[in-house]
């Protein structure tokens, strides 16, 4: 595990009030179950409205969350005053997305002063055993004087 500095030490408690403003992610039924200095994992159960026309999670959902996910593993690392946005993002798409739920881990490989490279994967459980879903590739800016 991969040992990071913070800037701010309630990163917490900062993580979790920007997580509180993503409508989007609310109305998805996201939620933050993880967060460590340079990580931050997010889970979504399933539920109605989600889905694609086989049934699966739709890939926006599972991209969604894994970039969210990574950004705020980034954010997690930044000072107060900071936002974060993402500037470039590549996914591979593994396997269908399906399980009752999915969680997204999103991690910083390499945290920068104003780009930080981060890697998401998206996973599910299914008859038991997990499956990688998803992952890919990240890059935030740090964005000076965005944060809400």
């Amino acid at each position: 595990m991969a040992h990071f500095d913070v800037r701010v030490e309630a990163y917490k408690e900062r993580v979790l009030a920007s997580f509180a403003k993503q409508s989007f992610l609310r109305t998805l039924g996201a939620q933050v179950t993880h967060i460590a200095p340079g990580e931050v994992d997010i889970t979504l159960h399933a539920k109605e409205g989600l889905e694609q026309q086989h049934g699966f999670f739709h890939a926006g959902v599972t991209t969604t969350i894994m970039d969210s996910a990574a950004g705020y593993a980034a954010f997690s690392l930044f000072g107060a005053g900071d936002g974060v946005l993402t500037s470039e993002l590549k996914v591979n798409l593994l396997n269908p997305a399906r399980g009752a739920f999915l969680l997204a881990k999103g991690r910083v490989i390499k945290p920068g002063r104003m780009l930080t490279i981060c890697q998401g994967d998206v996973y599910g459980a299914v008859d038991g055993k997990d499956i990688h879903i998803a992952t890919g590739l990240f890059t935030m800016v740090r964005a000076e004087g965005l944060e809400l």
